[in-house]
C-alpha cells in the first residue's frame, strides 16, 4: 500500500533506478518514433490493435493481406505507387517497433508500478504522481492513433503537423514527468537555490517543452527542408510580414505556413541559449556551486543542440542529423527538469525503505548541503 507517512517520497534506489530506465525507454521511444517518420513508415499499419497488433503477420497471406490494406492509402496511391513487397516489410518493421515499444514501456511501468505499491515503497505524494504519469501515457498512446488516423485521410500523404507535434510533445512531458520524480528521491538534503535561481530554473524546462512542440511542427510540416540558410532565411534575418502570416486565417499560419514555423522555431532556440547564458552566468556570479555546475551544463548541451540545429537545417535535413537533433533535446529536457527539481531542494525522508542511494547521473553534479 502507498505510505502517507511523510510528504516526501522515500528515498528508494530500487524506485529511482526503475523511473530512469524508463526515461531512457521513453528517450529510445522518440527516437524510434523519429525514425519511423524520417523513412515515411507511420503509416504502414493502417489499424489500431493494441492487443492483437503486438503479432506481426507470420505468413505470405498475412503479409499480402497487410499489403494490400497500405495500398488502399493515400500515401501509397500518390507516393509509393509500384511499392514492392520487400520494401514494405521495412516500413512496415519501422513502425511496428514503434509500437512494440509503446506497449513494452507499459508494461516496463505498469508492472513495477504494482509490485513497488504492495510493498509500500511508494508515498502518497509519488504514488499519485505515478498514476497521473500512467494517465497520460494512454492519452499519448489515444494521440497516437489519433495522428496516424489523420494521415489515412483522402489526399493526405503524412500525419496532420499539430498532431505530430502534440505527440512528441506528449511524451517529452511524461519524460519530464519520470524524471522530475527520481530526481525527488535523493537521500542527501539539498539546500534550496535562491528564489531568482529557482524561478529561471523552472522556467528552462518549460521553454524547451514549447521548442520541442514547435520542433514538432517543423518536422510535421517539412519546414526544414526550406529556406535552408543560416542566421539569414534566404538573406533576411526576419522574413517579410507579409511571407509570414499569407495564410488566412491567420491563425492557421502557426501550423502550416513554414516560412513561419521555421522562424518561430529559430527564435525560440534564440532565447532558449539567452536564457541559459544568463542563467549559468547568474548562478555563478551567486556563488551557488552546485547550482552554477547544472547551469553551466545545461549551458553547454543548449549551445550544442543548437549547433546541431543549424547543421541539420543547412544539410536540408539528413537522417543521421534530425535524430541525433530530436535525441539530444531529448537530453536538455532531462538536465532542465532535472536542474529544475533539484533547484528547489530535498529533504532524506524520514523513513527510509531502501538502500542508500548515491548521486545519480546529472544529480551528481548536486553535493549535499549546497
Amino acid at each position: 500500500m502507498i505510505s502517507a507517512a511523510t510528504a516526501t517520497p522515500p528515498a528508494n534506489r530500487a524506485v529511482r533506478t526503475w523511473l530512469y530506465l524508463l526515461a531512457a525507454l521513453v528517450v529510445a521511444m522518440v527516437a524510434v518514433g523519429g525514425a519511423t517518420r524520417l523513412t515515411g513508415s507511420g503509416l504502414s499499419i493502417t489499424e489500431w490493435r493494441p492487443v492483437t497488433g503486438a503479432v506481426p503477420p507470420l505468413s505470405a497471406e498475412a503479409w499480402a493481406a497487410e499489403f494490400d490494406k497500405y495500398k488502399d492509402t493515400p500515401q501509397y496511391r500518390i507516393l509509393n505507387q509500384g511499392l514492392g513487397l520487400s520494401d514494405f516489410k521495412v516500413l512496415y518493421a519501422w513502425e511496428w517497433g514503434h509500437r512494440f515499444l509503446g506497449r513494452f514501456i507499459g508494461l516496463a511501468f505498469f508492472l513495477p508500478l504494482v509490485w513497488f505499491w504492495l510493498r509500500g515503497r511508494l508515498s502518497l505524494r509519488l504514488g499519485l504522481g505515478l498514476l497521473g504519469l500512467g494517465l497520460l501515457g494512454g492519452l499519448q498512446g489515444a494521440i497516437g492513433w489519433i495522428m496516424v488516423a489523420s494521415g489515412l485521410e483522402p489526399g493526405m500523404t503524412a500525419v496532420a503537423p499539430l498532431k505530430l507535434a502534440l505527440h512528441l510533445t506528449t511524451a517529452s512531458l511524461i519524460l519530464a514527468g519520470l524524471v522530475w520524480l527520481a530526481a525527488g528521491l535523493r537521500e542527501a538534503t539539498i539546500q534550496p537555490a535562491p528564489a531568482r535561481l529557482r524561478r529561471t530554473a523552472s522556467a528552462l524546462p518549460i521553454l524547451v517543452l514549447l521548442q520541442i512542440f514547435l520542433g514538432g511542427l517543423v518536422a510535421g510540416s517539412h519546414a526544414g527542408l526550406v529556406y535552408n540558410t543560416w542566421p539569414t532565411m534566404n538573406g533576411d534575418l526576419v522574413p517579410d510580414v507579409s511571407g509570414l502570416f499569407v495564410v488566412k486565417p491567420w491563425i492557421e499560419n502557426f501550423v502550416d505556413n513554414v516560412t513561419l514555423v521555421q522562424f518561430n522555431h529559430r527564435v525560440t532556440a534564440y532565447l532558449i541559449v539567452a536564457v541559459a547564458l544568463l542563467h549559468a552566468l547568474d548562478a555563478r556570479l551567486t556563488g551557488a556551486r552546485a547550482p552554477a555546475r547544472r547551469a553551466a551544463g545545461i549551458l553547454v548541451l543548449t549551445l550544442a543542440q543548437a549547433a546541431l540545429g543549424i547543421t541539420t537545417l543547412l544539410l536540408a535535413v539528413p537522417l543521421w542529423a534530425a535524430l541525433a537533433h530530436q535525441v539530444l533535446a531529448m537530453a536538455v529536457l532531462i538536465m532542465a527538469t532535472v536542474h529544475a527539481r533539484l533547484s528547489r531542494g530535498t529533504v532524506p525522508a524520514s523513513v527510509k525503505l531502501g538502500p542508500a542511494s548515491v548521486p545519480f547521473g546529472y544529480e551528481a553534479m548536486a553535493r549535499p548541503g549546497v
